[in-house]
């Protein structure tokens, strides 16, 4: 029993309207929910992906209103967004140079072509090939990114950390990711990890081991957490787990779009176990997605006073 992919990651904006920009006008990304953080009821809590809200596509932002992250070690710091082939590489390239968008040139690290990008508050991204590998994308009629060319979805994605060993026994000892590779990037060895019966970067964590890093003061234009996905039915399964392994927890946390356990590794990083479903059509029609603000049931009741404190919106086009 082990996660199957990535099944989301999450990430920090103070200028939610550009990142509605960015991620819709800019990567061609759906906005599939509206909502707000559920801890945070001030805060917009918005999720992109692709046109049916798959997991394993869905990039969200919490809408806070904090300095930029001071970059450091202990957090996740790049995110993998998934392309079909070279040709679409190629074609990234040239639409993210017309978009003024800060990038670096193309390289091949790892045996996969990749474009380091990022975005305007600096949230560290990297379009790479995957060949074809994990589920197949539901395209965006909707998108300004031609439907060969659009994110295919999440992964790898990568962490810096100081010691392997604060990381390692949680996602090869409970989570069940072998280390099946190492690389060097940047002048330091990264270690993948990933589950034995996957292959391919939309099931891989990458750690950068930088025994001289500082550790990360969080902000805008850095991760909140990674989510790894579980089947629906093994969420109760995975929760006696953690019990029986005396990992230290969130207990269940029922999202209402998924379910959701919380573990925080030995360096500090946040890993979120979440289910495939119900999904992001559990309550509203999938044609309307993400067009207006959607509350789960036990923040209905507080709908007006929750509204009226969010900052309007630009529609996406």
């Amino acid at each position: 029993m082990q996660p199957h992919g990535i099944h989301h990651l999450t990430a920090v904006s103070a200028d939610i309207a550009g990142n509605l920009r960015f991620c819709t006008e800019v990567l061609g990304l759906r906005l599939v929910k509206r909502s707000v953080n559920q801890d945070d009821v001030s805060a917009y809590h918005l999720f992109y992906a692709d046109g049916a809200g798959s997991p394993g596509t869905d990039l969200t932002f919490f809408d806070w209103k904090v300095p930029r992250e001071v970059r450091g070690g202990h957090v996740f710091d790049r995110t993998g967004l998934r392309v079909r082939d070279a040709d679409a590489l190629r074609a990234w390239e040239a639409r993210l140079r017309e978009h003024g968008v800060d990038l670096d040139p193309p390289q091949e690290i790892d045996g996969r072509a990749e474009l380091p990008f990022r975005d305007p508050e600096g949230q560290r991204y990297a379009l790479v090939v995957d060949d074809g590998a994990g589920d197949a994308p539901a395209p965006w009629p909707r998108s300004p990114v031609p439907e060969r060319e659009q994110i295919r979805g999440l992964g790898p994605v990568q962490a810096t950390v100081r010691d392997l060993r604060g990381t390692a026994p949680l996602l090869h000892g409970v989570f069940g990711w072998a280390p099946v590779r190492s690389y060097r990037r940047d002048g330091r060895e990264v270690h993948v990890f990933a589950p034995p019966a996957s292959a391919g970067p939309h099931a891989e964590v990458h750690l950068r081991v930088d025994p001289d890093a500082s550790v990360a003061r969080p902000g805008a234009g850095g991760v909140h957490h990674l989510a790894l996905r579980i089947h629906d039915d093994a969420y109760e399964a995975w929760t006696e787990r953690l019990r029986e392994a005396n990992v230290p927890n969130s207990g269940p946390v029922d999202r209402y779009w998924f379910r959701s356990l919380y573990v925080r590794d030995g360096n500090g990083l946040l890993f979120e176990l979440a289910t495939d479903g119900p999904g992001f059509a559990v309550d509203e029609d999938p044609e309307r997605l993400g067009e207006s603000v959607v509350l789960p049931p036990f923040l209905e009741p507080h709908r007006e006073r929750i509204v009226t404190g969010l900052e309007p919106l630009p529609e996406p086009r």
